[in-house]
């Protein structure tokens, strides 16, 4: 996940909890991706509820996989699987095409370009949802987020010669992310389905993961993950912990998230893909001001989609098809 969505979706969590926690509290929320301060806050009697705990365990969530001959492939395993997805992901990835950029330049991007959604779900406080504060957090949100266009994720870029991992604050390797590392083992439940038009269905649950890094895991080599957001977290004064750190407190779990992709049997070529990724967002023993020691759970639903319509490309980006 780029920088920029890390902080949004940081943000949203801590808005949702300053506004759950402050009830009467006047809130300045000064955009630009920071909470820049809490002007005042009406002190209460708060009392911290039993937050409930949150079943992380992994669960398929799709069909299991039919041993069988799909398009001419024999599939019996989910070793197949994601040798077959390996080859159709890399091939589609060395794929590019000519676009028009908002200088009416021409330049080379990934022929197959797509785009992104962000879904904020149910807040909930101490065990808690709160009708006001559920309508509140996506306005926030939607009015940060800034829809982008990339090549297969995960992916840095929509050009192919800067698909690394150069702008990660995180950087441990130099991984190019033109190609995959997707093994078997980071498959929990995988599908197929023969279209009868000369392409078939993918369809792949990954295992899931807590704090998910970008290439390093079964959920990151498949999904544009957060990373490791506890430091975005401790950086925001509003919040302090009344036990532990941010890093113990904070915690992000990815699950039941689905990779559904068409493929050109014969060629290995992607044609239409959707990455669905569900992530839960899980802060404990976090303070605002006066009001002391409470837990929120934050879910979100990213989703990119494959391919990007021209109306997308020109509004996000301002591009087009040549």
């Amino acid at each position: 996940m780029k920088k920029t969505m890390k902080r949004i979706f940081c943000i949203a969590l801590v808005a949702a909890l300053v506004a759950s926690l402050a009830g009467c509290a006047k809130l300045n929320y000064i955009t630009n991706g920071t909470i820049k301060a809490i002007n005042e806050v009406k002190s209460g009697d708060w009392q911290n509820a039993n937050a409930v705990e949150e079943d992380n365990s992994d669960k398929i969530v799709i069909d299991e996989l039919t041993p069988g001959t799909y398009g001419g492939i024999d599939f019996q395993s989910l070793e197949d699987v994601a040798a077959f997805y390996k080859e159709a992901y890399d091939y589609t990835k060395s794929l590019t095409a000519d676009y028009i950029d908002d200088q009416g330049n021409t330049c080379k991007f990934y022929k197959l370009l797509g785009d992104e959604k962000m879904e904020i779900g149910d807040v909930i406080i101490d065990g808690s949802a709160n009708a006001i504060v559920n309508k509140l957090v996506p306005g926030i949100v939607d009015s940060m987020f800034k829809p982008n266009t990339y090549g297969l994720v995960p992916c840095y870029n929509r050009n192919p010669d800067l698909d690394n991992n150069s702008e990660d604050e995180h950087k441990k390797s130099d991984r190019d992310f033109r190609t995959t590392e997707i093994t078997a083992e980071d498959i929990l439940a995988a599908n197929v389905t023969d279209n009868g038009d000369g392409t078939i269905t993918l369809v792949i649950q990954p295992k899931m993961a807590e704090m998910s890094m970008r290439g390093e895991d079964s959920q990151g080599r498949f999904f544009e993950v957060l990373g490791d957001i506890s430091g975005v977290v401790a950086d925001i004064s509003a919040v302090s912990f009344t036990e532990g750190t941010a890093e113990e407190n904070v915690k992000v779990f990815y699950k039941g998230g689905t990779v559904t992709v068409k493929v050109d049997a014969k060629s290995k070529e992607v044609l239409e893909a959707e990455y669905k990724m569900e992530t839960t967002v899980q802060v404990t023993h976090a303070s605002i001001a006066v009001i002391k020691d409470k837990s929120a759970t934050l879910t979100i639903t990213y989703t990119n989609t494959y391919p990007a319509s021209d109306d997308y490309l020109m509004s996000s980006k301002g591009i087009k098809r040549k």
